[in-house]
């Protein structure tokens, strides 16, 4: 995929295909003997990270939400005093990653009082899907098909819709309702220009007529959440450009005139995040975007004062980036920089296993694997832990200088987008740069569709 193709079809996920440089080995100058020696040196420093990892480590029990959660005791430790706690996924499109965070979702509700889980889907997404878990209102199968299409169809399966339908039985006799927000930029459907329209009608009506017209083009935009994305993405670059000044506009016009609902602030905020992205190219759109969905977690985060757990690919929960020429800025270093320490970054790690993703080569959705890990990589290293699943703290476990130093040291790590480029599936990466946590799993399989 060139990076025109990128910039148009603008993904949520990171569906970066050929326009990102393939990973290589870095070669080094040696002889033999002395090679030999220095691979001696550095079995014996991994045995020493290994049996460090080993005594900070807690095994997991199971991925499967539900049941006693007595082996996620030592979990909430680790997240104590935050309030965005961030859960990543390396692929988007295996099972246990998304009954995983089902589960410690479920494990943050019930000891900890979380009470939102943020999404990586567009704002509009989450509107609709917190009306679901609250209320009932709507079919949630529909709204799933609805929302989540094109580079969202990840999202489109029966473990997530599993996560909503349990969200929902919770809200039916809780007294603290369980939320949801979506914290994505890709799209925005006609109700949250409407939405905006009415609240100006009923409160400022000199402002309702040029807050049409900015929004007229917005509104011409096909009804589908696909066929807007791609219409959007298609547009000359002047008319993409002139979209975000008429967003602008309309929030200039929204923030100056006294007195606004911040609900209907923030909806006006999206449009010109959405707009904005569309007009920019390369790692100006990707900084652009991390940043618009780190502000719009703490946003609502701080607005509802519902503690928020993030869901998102790792590439964006993390600190650091494994595409940093792409991806220079990620979501989980804006968290840090506006939330500080009560922001957490949970990242997750595979030995091995399957994953849905899409064929660059036909355009749809395809069952891979991961094959096993390269030598010297992340996972060849921490599946050596007697553990089968298991998570650390990082933070402790780097307090040893020769495990800080291993955890510091980028290396070959799997973090596999939604586009299958198998050069790709091993990128450079300190785990202890990118993440206070990790969850280590040895094998998962691909997640499975709704119909």
């Amino acid at each position: 995929m060139s990076s025109n193709t990128l910039r148009r079809t603008v993904p949520v996920t990171l569906a970066l295909a050929a326009c990102l440089t393939s990973l290589s080995a870095p070669a080094f100058a040696t002889s033999a003997p002395a090679a030999r020696v220095s691979a001696v040196a550095a079995d014996a420093g991994q045995e020493r990270v290994v049996a460090d990892l080993e005594r900070h480590a807690q095994e997991l029990s199971s991925t499967v939400p539900g049941g006693p959660s007595r082996d996620l005791r030592a979990l909430s430790a680790m997240t104590k005093g935050a309030t965005i706690v961030g859960i990543g996924e390396v692929t988007h499109g295996s099972k246990e990653l998304f009954t995983l965070r089902h589960r410690v979702f479920r494990h943050l509700v019930q000891t900890q009082g979380f009470t939102t889980l943020a999404l990586e889907a567009t704002w509009s997404a989450g509107v609709r899907l917190d009306a679901y878990v609250r209320t009932g209102r709507g079919d949630l199968r529909t709204i799933m098909a609805e929302e989540f299409q094109q580079s969202y169809g990840s999202w489109r399966t029966q473990e997530w819709m599993d996560l909503y339908e349990w969200m929902r039985d919770y809200n039916r006799t809780a007294a603290r309702k369980l939320r949801v927000m979506g914290f994505d930029i890709g799209d925005v459907h006609p109700e949250q220009y409407r939405r905006i329209l009415a609240w100006a009608e009923k409160h400022r009506p000199s402002l309702e007529p040029e807050l049409r017209r900015r929004y007229a083009g917005l509104l011409a935009l096909p009804a589908g959440v696909e066929e807007r994305m791609n219409t959007l993405g298609a547009l000359p670059a002047e008319r993409r450009a002139a979209l975000a000044g008429d967003a602008q506009a309309a929030y200039r016009l929204l923030h100056g005139s006294g007195k606004v609902s911040p609900k209907v602030l923030q909806e006006a905020r999206v449009i010109v995040q959405m707009t904005t992205m569309y007009a920019l190219d390369g790692s100006a759109l990707h900084r652009h975007r991390d940043r618009s969905m780190a502000e719009n977690t703490v946003w609502w985060q701080r607005h509802t004062g519902s503690k928020t757990v993030a869901a998102a690919h790792n590439g964006h929960i993390g600190y650091v980036s494994a595409w940093p020429d792409l991806y220079p800025v990620t979501q989980g270093a804006v968290l840090r920089s506006l939330a500080g320490t009560s922001y957490v970054a949970i990242g997750t790690t595979i030995h091995s296993g399957r994953f849905r993703a899409t064929d660059p080569k036909t355009g749809k959705v395809a069952v891979f694997d991961t094959g096993a890990p390269v030598p010297d990589s992340s996972e060849a290293v921490l599946d050596r832990v007697r553990y089968r699943d298991y998570y650390v703290d990082l933070r402790r476990a780097g307090r040893t200088p020769s495990t800080r130093a291993w955890l510091d040291t980028a290396r070959p790590t799997f973090t596999i987008p939604a586009t299958y480029v198998p050069e790709q599936l091993n990128r450079p990466l300190a785990l202890g740069a990118a993440f206070d946590v990790i969850v280590h799993l040895n094998r998962v399989k691909e997640a499975t569709p709704l119909p």
